[in-house]
């Protein structure tokens, strides 16, 4: 027998006050922000780098610029509820608020982890000297992201 209260063992699920759930939004995206800021300050210094000018094709830098753009992007969207609540309620939460700042930080991902696997193509495209090998260690890599930021939580979801 069950109250209320409990949670149901099947799902061991708790449903959170408005103020625990924007808590753990705005912790989740506080969590991923200083790893997406390392990768982005990497990704600059490495343009002052002579073997970037050396070693990559002009299509191989401008697929760096593009992995910029869209760490940027992502960047700008983990980092948008903070400014959004400072801004829009900065006295209150609301379901409003969390919902849109959960479909910010999915939206995040997505240019996250293109920007990582494009990233991940020109390191190994220097390291292996070889655009097919870089090519295939990135889409490698892509389906890691699908299977772990998609697939499991979509299956564990379901059950």
């Amino acid at each position: 027998m069950t109250t209320a209260n409990q949670s149901d063992s099947s799902t061991d699920r708790q449903e959170l006050s408005l103020n625990d759930a924007t808590s753990h939004v705005l912790e989740e995206c506080r969590t991923v922000v200083p790893g997406m800021q390392a990768l982005f300050g990497f990704q600059l210094i490495a343009v002052f780098s002579s073997a970037f000018r050396e070693q990559l094709s002009s299509v191989e830098r401008v697929v760096h610029l593009v992995a910029i753009l869209l760490v940027t992007i992502a960047i700008v969207l983990v980092m948008a509820p903070a400014a959004l609540h400072r801004q829009m309620e900065p006295m209150a939460v609301s379901r409003r608020f969390i919902a849109i700042s959960s479909r910010l930080l999915m939206a995040s991902m997505a240019p996250l982890a293109a920007g990582i696997c494009l990233e991940i193509y020109i390191v190994a495209r220097v390291i292996l000297g070889t655009s097919a090998g870089a090519a295939i260690i990135a889409v490698l890599s892509l389906g890691v992201f699908v299977v772990f930021w998609l697939v499991v939580p979509r299956v564990s979801r379901r059950r």
